[in-house]
Formats: structure tokens, C-alpha cells, sequence
């Protein structure tokens, strides 16, 4: 099947209700046309997720010694996913503090010599990378 609009998707009766539940999600942000495979994307992202969560809630009500997990776990299951997964920037102040120093060192001058600038011979490979052994005549 190709793409096609979300009012054929929505008025389909084959559909799960999950996949449905997605697809008035995506029509409440304005997307009116999409590849088909874009439900079943979400739906796994969806469900990979849901069962991270809940697998880290486990852990976490294990590691508290209760039978059952409640939503204190879930909360702190999600608080870790969130901080682990998504990092947030750091604070604008920080960054401009940081261009500040890193822009006050000036750059070095620029050697006024023709032709191609290569790093030292160290660091090229055009140096010689063998050694000559004049005992083995």
C-alpha cells in the first residue's frame, strides 16, 4: 500500500485501536498524508518504551522489597529513562562563559611559506615508516 490520508486510515475497521489512537494523534498536530509504516514505527516506539519503563519498575521495586510496583516506581523508572536518555543542553550562560575563554586565546599565525601545509613529520604519513638494518649484509 502507498501513502495515503489519515481520514482513509481513520475510517478503516481492521485497524487496532492503538494504531487508531496514533493516527488521531498525528491528525491533532496536522499531518494529513503519510507512508503507512509511520503507525507501525510509532507503535513499536511505543511499546519498546512502555516496556523499558515498566521493566525498570521492577527493578526498582525489587531493589525496595515490594511484591508489587506502584507509581512511585513507575515515576523513578521514568525520572532515569528521562535522565539518560534525553540530555538537556547546558545553561546558555555556561556555553557563552566557555566561548569567551576558548575565543580570548588568539589563533596561531599562519605560516606565510607557498604551497601545502602539512602537519610535522610526525604526524604525516609521508615520513619514512621503516628502518634500514646495515648488520644484515
Amino acid at each position: 500500500r502507498g501513502a495515503g490520508t489519515m481520514e482513509e486510515f481513520l475510517r478503516q475497521t481492521d485497524v487496532p485501536r492503538d494504531a487508531k489512537i496514533i493516527g488521531l494523534i498525528l491528525k491533532s498536530m496536522g499531518v494529513e498524508e503519510y507512508e503507512p509504516r509511520v503507525i507501525n514505527q510509532f507503535l513499536e516506539f511505543a511499546y519498546r518504551y512502555t516496556t523499558d519503563i515498566l521493566q525498570d519498575a521492577v527493578l526498582f521495586s525489587e531493589h525496595s522489597n515490594k511484591s508489587e510496583i506502584d507509581l512511585e516506581d513507575v515515576r523513578l523508572a521514568v525520572q532515569n529513562r528521562v535522565n539518560f536518555t534525553y540530555m538537556q543542553p547546558p545553561p546558555r550562560e555556561l556555553m557563552l562563559d566557555l566561548a569567551q575563554k576558548k575565543n580570548s586565546v588568539p589563533l596561531p599565525i599562519a605560516p606565510t611559506k607557498m604551497g601545502v601545509h602539512l602537519p610535522i613529520d610526525a604526524f604525516c604519513l609521508t615520513a619514512p615508516n621503516f628502518q634500514v638494518d646495515p648488520s644484515s649484509k
